[in-house]
């Protein structure tokens, strides 16, 4: 059967899974939509974390980004993990032991303020939307190539999945639609590059692979001898085009260093994950949940560098030197037609080149499809290269429904329910939650449409957002008994904005300027979010030193809170402000 033919069974047949769960869990309650009546079981809580996690910048972006930019491409790789540690270990239990969900409501509690919570919430929506953008990007990336569909087409058909099941099954609904989508993007991460490493170097493990030496079939397949190592090989192939060597980087350590911050301290602030804390039902199980999920994400995550290093070797020696006319892989006629690769014959000779140089250069590729043509590239089985389709939509279409009802959840509880109407009964704030999830899915979806960057770019945008405004916020809250109701605005708001201003500045109003020449210190849009984050810091420091201490039973609210044994949530509390009465 042909490609097209297997990615519509599977990815029809995964769907078909998806909706069917969500049906079979939909929220009946606001425990329900909000928090699954923190009745998850901490394994399938990580599971669903993992799925949660590992989102379109994950399972497309990141190898594509690696597989480009070499070593440099570590720093998502380090960033994203340490930043799940980071959250795991010194926040989540935290905020689920304060007992409050989402990120506006615990900063309304903690810093004794409507307007605070009011101003959390906007950043919350702000960071959601940028965030939910590059999921919606993956998925018209994935339908225009495996579905033979427009890309904007794409992006509409991955809206109405979303806004079905997240809309009808809420937190309950998506926590179990997305521990079968982490066992389908996992599955359909690791098989491909299981085979290719297999077929360059004999080793069935990829991480391993990577750094091993070629077997004959892979001496063969890359033209080279049997036993160099491959990232020898690799390193060869980028310098005899005029890049650096793939192993070397070349990124000024300090814009490294800020990207990498930012999207650890970043992934603090997420509000779609810290959430997640609160499905289980006791303290220990979410500690628990997170040891879970952290191991199920790094499983990708150590397999990526693998995936980038056997794409771009593969990539280069079937398209470098080659007839267009006669000898170009049907990969790269297939890719063509979504526009996301392209050839242009600059000295008429008909042979495609790849270069260093922009002006000799003729091939141009979206690094977006580097995990999603591997396969193809690879001569893998058509079954495998729908496979991998299937496994990028559902690591797209799980965050996004994470992000969704995080926003659907500040509108509806945040500033419906507690600012604008807290005598709403909960059927009330069910629909308006449902109301809100479906706004932000057409928002999300134009978005998609006109996205900002690559998937891994916007996303970074989004974990900088996070970084200057929220990570701050929830630091000093939970450890600096004396940080203020003022302070915490005026953080939020001079991280946010600095940020905001920052990367709207060089990426849309000036892009000519986006070079490390203009850069502030040498750090790009994409780092510049830890220097939000460290604004952020000294005005809420120096804010908070000025202003009137908080009040005395906010103090020893945060002075027990780091103490087990004076817990502030039961271990077997209900819902907090949640009555868990049904709405039919």
């Amino acid at each position: 059967m042909s490609i097209l033919t297997w990615t519509w069974i599977i990815v029809g047949v995964t769907f078909a899974l998806y909706i069917g769960i969500a049906i079979y869990t939909r929220a009946k309650s606001t425990g329900d939509f909000y928090v699954a009546e923190k009745s998850v079981h901490p394994v399938m809580n990580g599971l669903a974390t993992g799925a949660d996690w590992m989102s379109a910048a994950s399972f497309i972006s990141m190898a594509g980004l690696i597989s480009f930019l070499g070593r440099d491409g570590s720093m998502y790789l380090m960033g994203w993990t340490g930043g799940y540690v980071l959250l795991a270990v010194l926040l989540a239990p935290y905020l689920r032991k304060y007992g409050k969900f989402t990120v506006p409501q615990f900063v309304g509690d903690r810093y004794y303020s409507q307007k605070a919570r009011v101003v959390a919430l906007l950043c919350a929506v702000f960071v959601s939307f940028t965030y939910v953008a590059g999921q919606m990007r993956g998925v018209g990336v994935v339908f225009s190539r495996f579905l033979d569909v427009d890309i904007n087409m794409g992006v509409l058909i991955g809206m109405t999945i979303v806004f079905f099941y997240a809309v009808l099954g809420g937190m309950k609904g998506i926590t179990y639609t997305q521990v079968a989508q982490y066992c389908v993007l996992i599955m359909a991460y690791l098989i491909p590059a299981i085979f290719i490493s297999l077929m360059l170097t004999g080793n069935p493990v990829p991480q391993l692979g990577m750094g091993g030496s070629l077997s004959e079939e892979g001496a063969r397949i890359l033209g080279a001898q049997s036993g160099e190592h491959l990232l020898d090989v690799l390193n060869q192939i980028s310098t005899d085009l005029g890049f650096k060597e793939y192993t070397a980087g070349w990124k000024p350590k300090v814009d490294t260093f800020f990207i990498t911050v930012a999207l650890m301290v970043g992934t603090a602030g997420l509000p779609h994950i810290i959430i997640r804390f609160f499905t289980v039902p006791k303290i220990r199980d979410a500690r628990s949940s997170a040891g879970w999920a952290l191991l199920f994400i790094t499983i990708l995550y150590t397999a990526a560098p693998a995936v980038a290093a056997f794409a771009r070797t593969n990539f280069i020696k079937t398209v470098h030197g080659k007839s267009y006319e006669t000898e170009a892989p049907s990969w790269f006629k297939n890719w063509e037609r979504t526009k996301l690769v392209s050839f242009s014959d600059k000295n008429g000779d008909g042979i495609m080149q790849i270069s260093a140089d922009k002006e000799l250069n003729e091939v141009n590729v979206d690094r977006d499809i580097m995990v999603l043509a591997n396969p193809e590239i690879a001569k893998l089985p058509a079954w495998i290269v729908a496979l991998v389709a299937a496994g990028a939509l559902a690591a797209a279409l799980s965050t996004a429904a994470g992000l969704l009802l995080v926003i659907s959840a500040s509108v509806s509880h945040d500033l419906m329910k507690n600012v604008i109407s807290p005598d709403m009964s909960e059927k009330a704030e069910l629909m308006w939650a449902r109301i809100a999830a479906a706004g932000a899915v057409v928002i999300a979806g134009y978005f998609g449409i006109n996205p900002p960057g690559f998937v891994a770019q916007v996303v970074a945008f989004a974990f900088g957002l996070a970084a200057s405004s929220f990570f701050p916020i929830i630091i000093m809250g939970i450890f600096w008994k004396r940080a203020t109701k003022e302070a915490a605005m005026s953080g939020m708001l001079t991280g946010i904005i600095f940020t905001t201003a920052y990367i709207v500045y060089f990426k849309f109003m000036n892009p000519e300027l986006n070079n490390v020449e203009h850069w502030w210190f040498g750090i790009s849009p994409e780092g510049i979010g830890t220097l939000g984050m460290l604004l952020n810091f000294g005005v809420m420091t120096v804010v908070s030193l000025v202003t009137k201490a908080p009040p005395q039973e906010v103090q020893d609210l945060v002075a027990n809170l780091r103490f087990p044994t004076d817990a502030v949530e039961s271990e077997e509390t209900a819902l907090p402000e949640e009555p868990r009465r049904a709405v039919g």
